[in-house]
């Protein structure tokens, strides 16, 4: 899945929030810009492209990214999580200095939805930290704007909410921080050498960066269902809940996939019985999430009750670099 990067409608360069005229303004230190829980209802889906050239590569070296990704994709789980609502918070101090709220939500690959030329970034909220430093944050909530051009805001304090506006198939949040005209990425903000993988001091706080830790993918949804398993049913969250009459099925949707990772899914009843297992080819592609979903019809007589246990498991080369272990109760 691709986005399209963003470019600012203004850049506005406003006097440091009390600093004294004249005096440099140390970089700005930036907090987690969501209110959710990396790994439970949010994770990153892609990071900022630090590669010059035509390939793309993130902070890290890895291939979390994508050919001139400008930002951060906080993304959420699935959209049951978007309409329960995720606040949008201020990372840092600053004054509104660009704001849009009238675009629509919807997936980009919705049938009908109408173009987002000009208008990528979909709603948003720009805030200026002073020397030239701004935030940006896109593909919010329409309606959900708390804040207006000329507020001053502070950290923590919620701008919107988490949306489907612009150029976006899937809800989250674009962040993207500036220096001028130029991109600087959070995690490793002197952009001189863009690839070299060096270690680095974030503008992220402790607290953030320890929230924010790379990973080389994740594990996106994982649940159990009592019927069909689709990419559509799993984004949207509705997916028919598992019974003792139901069928059966464990699903995953893993994020972050490299080229030649295979991923595999086993299925267990109580006592440790295999009820069913699977697994896909090695990728041909890095591939940005791949859903695998395994199951079994129920038997005569219903499940016997009981914990049915999923496991999923990503194998890179001869390790397994990404995993999870689900549950349910029958």
């Amino acid at each position: 899945m691709r986005m399209a990067a963003i470019s600012l409608l203004a850049l506005i360069a406003i006097a440091p929030l009390g600093a004294a005229r004249g005096q440099a303004p140390a970089p700005p230190k930036l907090a987690f810009p969501l209110a959710c829980t990396i790994g439970r209802n949010c994770e990153i889906q892609h990071y900022v492209d630090r590669d010059p050239g035509p390939g793309a590569l993130d902070y890290r070296c890895g291939r979390r990214t994508y050919q001139a990704h400008d930002g951060i994709d906080f993304r959420l789980t699935d959209m049951g999580v978007q309409r329960a609502g995720v606040d949008v918070l201020a990372a840092a101090a600053g004054r509104v200095v660009a704001a849009r709220d009238d675009v629509p939500d919807i997936s980009i690959r919705a049938p009908g939805a109408p173009s987002v030329a000009g208008r990528e970034c979909g709603n948003r909220v720009a805030v200026g930290l002073g020397g030239g430093w701004i935030t940006d944050y896109c593909h919010l909530a329409k309606g959900s704007l708390k804040v207006k051009v000329g507020d001053t805001v502070a950290v923590g304090q919620p701008l919107a909410r988490v949306g489907l506006s612009g150029d976006t198939e899937f809800p989250h949040v674009h962040f993207s921080v500036r220096r001028g005209a130029s991109v600087v990425d959070p995690f490793a903000p002197e952009m001189a050498s863009p690839a070299n993988c060096q270690a680095q001091a974030p503008l992220w706080t402790p607290e953030a960066q320890r929230t924010l830790a790379y990973k080389a993918g994740a594990v996106l949804n994982a649940g159990f269902a009592g019927g069909a398993v689709s990419m559509d049913g799993v984004e949207a969250g509705a997916l028919p809940p598992a019974s003792a009459t139901t069928p059966l099925e464990a699903y995953a949707r893993v994020i972050g996939l490299a080229a030649g990772d295979s991923v595999e899914l086993t299925l267990t009843a109580p006592g440790g019985r295999v009820v069913a297992q699977g697994g896909s080819a090695p990728m041909v592609r890095d591939r940005d999430q791949e859903l695998i979903f395994i199951g079994a019809k129920a038997p005569a007589g219903g499940w016997p009750h009981g914990l049915y246990s999923a496991e999923v498991r990503v194998r890179r080369g001869a390790a397994v670099a990404i995993s999870r272990r689900f549950q349910t109760a029958l």
